[in-house]
């Protein structure tokens, strides 16, 4: 593979962004505009500015996907491999550009800016790994006299030009988690990243511009959500994988025939047993990254903690200590552990969702004062399960606690919610572990750990209102591909 670097000023943690960005359409910078000002989510100052699409720039990125459609297809594995490797090879020379940029545009505190960036590479690791094996089965048809002599094979093959749209909280590894199977899959897409985090994506686009892609492989374009109705509704596209709020069910109904992936969030919860299979100094550890870790703006951050009543008083105790002595401030400073969040609104709405719960009954264990964007971690235990803060998706630094005293009682506590992501479970009992496992209406349960805990190569999704369909690169470029069957008379 030829690659061609690219000649834009790079962006250095002692200056901060470039001042502008383009878009990429057919995987070229367009430098159409600078409308749209991303802010540096601590000062709240201008950042840096990027091209937004308009109407007409997406439509011809539809095309140009659809017009790449065989040629991606026609796209060797190995080189599929060798574009994805190279991205590797870029990434690790730009770490400490990629995490600023994360710090900046996303609020990140440095050490999980750093560690997005890390999960960023083993995400195009393992999709190169899995460009050169999509696999495909031979299938013995003589299933009766009918049939003697015939053989089957089955291969997987692109399912064609794909549209990805990406929130803000992960504007690199979600990102990537669409983008580096499409790839492996030999799947042509356009991508919409949020208007508030675009600059990791782009970071990406830069990268992918000095590949040997087919012509209009790729296109990254910040733009307006009516425009990107046209990656919603458009017949060319082919698949259409969305990661975002519940607005993606109104999308999945505008989607028409094109396949569907959703993945739309949670109010995660986390059991812990009377014998909780780890010190409970461990256990409060794990909770506190996985309740507080980027202002608890993760689709499986710990909102709901259920705890048995023999050790209820000891965690609660240990737990609001560790939570009230949490550094929050400037996400440059390594020592910050809650920054700020996206935006001033974000931030209101956790703290009214808090002040109707206390006002509802509930009891503050940790408390702070938001200032602007700002807002303290939060601990509340007794909540009311009516209240927006136990039933909703918070997404936000606060989680509720709360005792009891049958195992199969939490287990039904955490099924009542209509979302559906990922459920954590401390417990010594290996019956109990495997009780979580059969009863909890969830894509994933985690045992010895957080809810939190993600490897980039496993199968990830919710049910219910947390959407369907699974990321992790295999089951993602299984999504992205279909089968086809040849069969031979001999």
């Amino acid at each position: 593979m030829t690659a061609k670097p690219s000649k834009q000023r790079k962006a250095t943690p002692s200056d901060g962004l470039a001042a502008s960005y383009p878009y990429y359409l057919a995987g070229k910078a367009v430098a159409a505009n600078t409308d749209l000002e991303v802010l540096d989510k601590y000062t709240g100052k201008r950042a840096t500015r990027v091209a937004f699409a308009d109407t007409a720039a997406v439509r011809n990125a539809i095309t140009a996907a659809h017009k790449a459609r065989g040629a991606m297809a026609a796209f060797p594995h190995d080189a599929r491999r060798d574009v994805l490797e190279h991205c590797v090879r870029r990434f690790r020379e730009r770490e400490d550009e990629l995490a600023l940029a994360l710090c900046i545009e996303a609020g990140k505190p440095i050490k999980d800016a750093r560690g997005e960036v890390t999960r960023l590479i083993d995400t195009f690791r393992v999709a190169a790994a899995e460009a050169t094996r999509l696999g495909g089965e031979v299938l013995d048809l003589e299933i009766s006299e009918r049939t003697r002599g015939y053989r089957g094979m089955v291969r997987r093959v692109p399912i064609g030009p794909c549209a990805f749209i990406t929130p803000f909280n992960f504007p690199l590894n979600l990102v990537a988690h669409k983008v580096a199977p499409a790839i492996a899959a030999g799947c042509p897409f356009v991508l919409k990243p949020a208007a508030k985090t675009p600059v990791g994506a782009l970071i990406i686009a830069e990268v992918l511009a000095e590949t040997d892609l087919p012509k209009g492989a790729f296109s990254v374009m910040p733009c307006s959500n009516e425009d990107a109705g046209l990656l919603v509704e458009d017949e060319r596209i082919k698949l259409l994988s969305f990661t975002g709020g519940l607005v993606g069910w109104d999308l999945k109904a505008r989607a028409g025939k094109k396949k569907v992936v959703l993945e739309l969030g949670g109010n995660a919860a986390c059991v812990v047993d009377a014998d909780p299979g780890r010190a409970l100094d461990e256990v409060v550890e794990r909770l506190v990254v996985g309740g507080y870790y980027q202002s608890g703006q993760s689709c499986i951050g710990v909102q709901r903690i259920y705890a048995h009543a023999d050790i209820y008083a000891t965690l609660r105790r240990k737990l609001k200590a560790a939570v009230s002595k949490l550094p929050c401030g400037d996400p440059r400073d390594e020592k910050t552990f809650v920054g700020p969040m996206i935006d001033e609104d974000a931030a209101n709405r956790v703290e009214d969702w808090i002040k109707a719960a206390k006002k509802a009954g509930a009891k503050v264990l940790v408390e702070g004062k938001r200032q602007g964007n700002m807002l303290p971690a939060a601990l509340l235990e007794d909540v009311p399960h009516d209240t927006e803060l136990y039933r909703n998706e918070a997404f936000g630094p606060v989680a509720v606690l709360e005792a009891f005293e049958d195992f199969d009682d939490a287990l039904r506590r955490v099924n009542d919610s209509r979302f559906g992501l990922q459920a954590g479970v401390f417990t010594g009992s290996l019956a109990h572990a495997m009780r979580a496992w059969d009863v909890l209406e969830v894509g994933g349960v985690v045992v010895g750990d957080v809810p939190s805990f993600r490897v980039d190569n496993m199968p990830y999704g919710g049910v219910k209102d947390s959407g369907f369909g699974r990321e992790g690169l295999r089951y993602a470029i299984e999504d992205m591909t279909e089968p086809r069957l040849l069969v031979i008379r001999g």
